[in-house]
């Protein structure tokens, strides 16, 4: 979305950011009086009257039927965050209480996934989403095959940083309960301080002399784990709370948010399309849901070892405290970051 700059002056570009500062604390349309009494604006009602009147008629402020203030429009929510909001800072007891919280449990990545979710929900007040790492950039510690029912077994991969994912995985008829314990055995044996990714071309010719005639099979269930193990996982937290918000008090509106929040499809796309911008912020019909197309959606990557290998962000109304969400995601992405880089090595 264009945020059309040059059509604006500095003295309207100070009374947008006023409109917009105001609407974001209030939810209460603003008026030309209010904007007047800010300690630096120095300008009479009248005088921003007509400025507003300009704004309007340029697309920037609407005008609700049943008051005389006016809301910002979703392209002044674009311009406001592409070039007038002030910058945010964490103060430094919101910046110790997110290490606190994100080094509580520094030995396992799901405990600390977990809680950056809570942190990124409790310090903003929105709905946080986190995109759990993939597999395929951890190395392993063991991979247990469990035979569930004919041609079914369940795979279980634990990593060497406490991560577990289980998945139910195909078997080729051809292999026994008794092939399968042996296969599971030497597959955690020989992949243990190896990659996910690296089990085929790495694991597989290591294993070949032992497992003869089965290796076509085995190279079959490696592929259908590391397919499996693949699929994206998506930590949501604070979906509730969106009902603090007066956008959302009509019934049916709260009802279609939360459950797409449930469904967590549309987030999964969203995290996973994003993963390779540093930060994202999608505002109202940017977002091509329709279903969401009343929230705004601010994502950042996070990283390891110098590389992404997941996505954090909130979900919250248009009218978004964008300043102070940026600067929380900004700083958490910094401490996940060095977090995973030391698990991770």
């Amino acid at each position: 979305m264009s945020d059309n700059t040059g059509l604006l002056d500095i003295r309207k570009m100070r009374i947008l950011q006023a409109i917009v500062d105001d609407y974001i604390m209030t939810a209460a349309p603003v008026g030309s009086r209010t904007v007047s009494k800010r300690s630096d604006m120095g300008l009479s009602p009248a005088t921003i009257r007509n400025e507003m009147s300009d704004l309007t008629e340029l697309g920037f402020l609407e005008q609700p039927h049943t008051s005389a203030g006016r809301v910002p429009s979703e392209k002044a929510y674009r311009l406001y965050v592409n070039h007038i909001m002030d910058s945010a800072q964490l103060t430094d007891d919101e910046a110790d209480y997110i290490k606190r919280h994100l080094d509580t449990r520094v030995h396992e990545v799901g405990e600390v996934i977990r809680q950056t979710a809570k942190v990124l929900s409790d310090m903003t007040n929105y709905t946080s989403m986190v995109l759990v790492p993939q597999l395929s950039s951890m190395k392993l510690k063991r991979i247990s095959l469990i035979p569930v029912s004919d041609g079914k077994a369940m795979a279980v991969v634990v990593t060497n940083t406490g991560v577990t994912k289980n998945a139910m995985i195909n078997i080729p008829e051809s292999l026994s309960p008794d092939d399968i314990e042996k296969i599971s055995k030497l597959i955690t044996q020989k992949l243990d301080g190896h990659k996910l990714s690296e089990a085929i071309e790495t694991v597989l010719p290591m294993i070949r002399s032992e497992v003869g005639e089965q290796a076509g099979a085995v190279c079959e269930m490696l592929e259908d784990i590391e397919r499996s193990m693949s699929e994206t996982d998506v930590e949501v937290v604070g979906a509730s709370n969106i009902l603090d918000y007066p956008e959302y008090a009509d019934a049916t509106k709260a009802r279609t948010f939360l459950t797409e929040i449930e469904k967590g499809d549309y987030l999964q796309k969203v995290l996973t399309d994003a993963s390779d911008v540093e930060m994202c912020v999608k505002i109202g019909t940017e977002n091509d849901n329709p279903d969401m197309q009343d929230c705004s959606v601010v994502t950042v990557t996070y990283k390891a070892g110098g590389k992404n290998i997941g996505t954090m962000g909130v979900v919250g109304p248009t009218r978004m405290d964008y300043g102070k969400v940026m600067a929380v995601l900004k700083y958490m992405s910094s401490s996940l970051s060095d977090i995973l880089s030391r698990l991770l090595k």
